[in-house]
Order: structure tokens, then sequence, then C-alpha cells
């Protein structure tokens, strides 16, 4: 059984940004000779994460609030005590960010049936930065035949 190894690039903004990284997941599979097997998607940052649900702008915006306010970025956190741990200078006060990271998956693995994700209607695979603006990648592992 063939496996395909590929990273893909993202840049983000500033704060809480939500990516629809299904179009690009579908170009890479549809380059490929595997037609049905499993796509992993696996996001290789501790301030970024995954999930699969529908992209709609209301709902991103209510997915933004509902992560604010399940970590705010006001809250006293033990890891921004920066001058207590050796950190290079350009470190960031992300608490906030690992706290959020942590609430939704680093990984989604997703059936591929004749060389397209088997996704529902309205489901997307979005990408969730949320401690940018930053230079990311997401490696995406396809196999079957």
């Amino acid at each position: 059984m063939p496996i395909i190894n590929i990273t893909i690039q993202i840049e983000t903004e500033q704060g809480i940004n939500i990516h629809n990284i299904t179009p690009q997941i579908q170009d890479i599979i549809t380059s490929t000779s595997i037609k049905n097997g499993q796509i992993l998607v696996f996001s290789r940052h501790t301030t970024t994460a995954l999930a699969i649900n529908e992209n709609e702008v209301r709902l991103l915006e209510d997915i933004r609030v509902f992560l604010q306010k399940l970590a705010p970025d006001s809250e006293r956190y033990l890891h921004n005590d920066l001058h207590l741990r050796d950190v290079p200078e350009d470190e960031p006060i992300n608490a906030h960010s690992h706290l959020m990271a942590m609430m939704l998956s680093t990984s989604e693995v997703i059936p591929l049936v004749d060389g397209k994700l088997a996704l529902g209607t309205w489901q997307s695979v979005l990408f969730f930065e949320l401690d940018g603006p930053r230079k990311r990648t997401v490696f995406l592992q396809i196999s079957g035949e």
C-alpha cells in the first residue's frame, strides 16, 4: 500500500483565525494515484489545532468567541511568567493559546473514496491559528490504493 507524505504551508494573521484547508487537501489527493484509503491531517504546532466542522462565517465567529471564553488571554497563567523560564527573546505570552489548542485536536483522519474526501455535506477541514501571526505547517499522510 503506497504512503505519500506532504506538508502544506499556511501563513496566519494576528489572533485566532480559522482556515478552511479542505480545497488544498482535496487538490493534493487529486494529484496522487491514491483513490481509496485515508488521509491523516496533522497540525505540527502546540498553539494550532484542527477540527472538522461547518465553514460558515457566523459559526466561525461563534467558535472564536467560545474559545476566548474558555481561555481568556487576560487571565493569569504560570506559563506566561517568562522571567521564570529559559525562553527565546521573542517568546510570546501565549498560555491561553496552548489551552485553547487542548480543547480542539491536533489531527484528523478522513476516509478517501473514489479520490475524494468522504466528508459530509457541510463538513470542512478547519485549521485553527491560536497565536498568530505565524508561518505554520500541516503534515498530510495519504495511504491507500
